[in-house]
């Protein structure tokens, strides 16, 4: 099967970064200083933690490439594992908590900081939209709100392994809603002049969609037309003096109507994961191999942590005999959530059409454990057909 990769160019992310950190964090109190931040944690990873922050500072740069000189550095992190100290240390500041994390802007740069409540499950949810508030307001206090909120969302899923390698989902939780506003929808001008006429409804939504169509549309001039932008970001302006600085930017080498058309045409033409897995299914059902893997490979593009797509894509490599391929599939939809059962069934009958009858023996009596209503008649069955003596 010739599998295709179509995801979304997105250039920024397209690179890895591998740091060195420390096997495991030792408890209590450590300040850790690096070339842009400043972090505390009371866990005693701050070396862990101040390699993130590193880490995401090169993958914001890559995109919006800021003077450094142009920030207050260092950029202070604190970061509580204690629930109770951490929620006491936001609300005298804000006069309630936030869960996770929360950046604290305030006029004196010298008390910004992003505060953390570390190994908290919020954290996760909220650190990299906070992280990312937190860099673009060290170069630009007031920047545009569409700008603000598009690419908080946009960064919100990236992610790095223990060494460091840079994982990434295109966040699409947005997707439905945008869809679903149709003609109710704001139009581009009022999404990028917001702080002068008012934030529309279903704001966050509709930045993330304008900010994925300047990256993502696959347009050239799009992308160059967003880059050009960051460059008449002030941080010595208002946020409605940088947005009205962005749209005068912007119409020196677009019409605003005909970015509309197409910003209105790539929403329509961006599908949701649920949406190709269900037009996946439909082309399986319908006898559609090549719609089906190109339904499934986008999906699996779209979303690589997902068991669904992984588990169709065995399937249609064991129907063109595709055997190695095929258990490569199942076994990683299985690392990724897969029904047991499900798979080692699939896995039991692909192993036995490639003639490798004691791996089959022991896939499908896997099945017939993990799941007897399901799978052990069926199992069985085969396994005679197979024959015991391949044990």
């Amino acid at each position: 099967m010739n599998v295709r990769s179509i995801a979304p160019v997105v250039l920024l992310l397209s690179f890895r970064v591998f740091a060195q950190v420390p096997s495991a964090p030792v408890t209590g109190e450590v300040t850790v200083k690096t070339a842009h931040y400043e972090v505390m944690s009371d866990m005693g990873d701050g070396e862990r933690l101040a390699q993130e922050m590193e880490n995401r500072f090169t993958v914001y740069s890559r995109l919006f490439r800021f003077e450094p000189a142009r920030a207050a550095l260092p950029l202070k992190v604190r970061a509580w594992q204690d629930r109770e100290t951490y929620d006491n240390y936001v609300s005298a500041r804000l006069g309630s908590s936030r869960s996770g994390a929360v950046y604290l802007h305030y006029n004196q740069s010298d008390r910004r900081e992003l505060v953390i409540n570390r190994g908290s499950a919020e954290e996760w949810h909220n650190l990299p939209y906070q992280t990312f508030i937190q860099y673009l307001r060290a170069f630009v206090p007031f920047p545009p709100s569409w700008i603000r909120e598009g690419f908080a969302i946009y960064f919100s899923t990236v992610g790095f392994s223990g060494s460091g390698e840079i994982n990434y989902e295109e966040n699409l939780s947005w997707l439905e809603t945008v869809k679903g506003l149709g003609g109710r929808a704001p139009g581009i001008e009022d999404i990028l002049l917001a702080d002068q006429r008012g934030i529309p409804e279903n704001f966050q939504s509709v930045s993330w969609s304008l900010v994925s169509f300047f990256l993502s549309s696959g347009r050239e001039e799009y992308f160059r037309t967003l880059t050009d932008c960051f460059m008449v970001l002030s941080g010595e302006k208002t946020a409605a003096e940088n947005s009205q600085a962005v749209v005068d930017r912007i119409r020196l080498w677009n019409s605003l109507e005909n970015m509309e058309k197409d910003y209105r045409a790539y929403i329509n033409s961006r599908r949701t994961f649920a949406e190709l897995v269900a037009e996946g299914e439909k082309a399986y059902a319908e006898g559609d191999p090549a719609g089906a893997e190109l339904a499934f490979v986008t999906a699996m593009n779209q979303k690589p942590s997902h068991h669904v797509p992984y588990y169709y894509l065995g399937l249609l490599s064991y129907g063109e005999n595709s055997y190695v391929m095929a258990e490569e599939y199942y076994r990683m939809s299985l690392e990724r959530g897969a029904d047991r059962a499900l798979v080692s069934y699939a896995r039991g009958v692909n192993a036995a059409a490639a003639g490798k009858n004691r791996e089959a023996l022991a896939f499908l009596e896997e099945a017939a454990s993990a799941s007897p209503e399901r799978y052990r008649e069926k199992a069985e069955s085969l396994i005679a057909r197979i024959g015991g003596n391949s044990r």
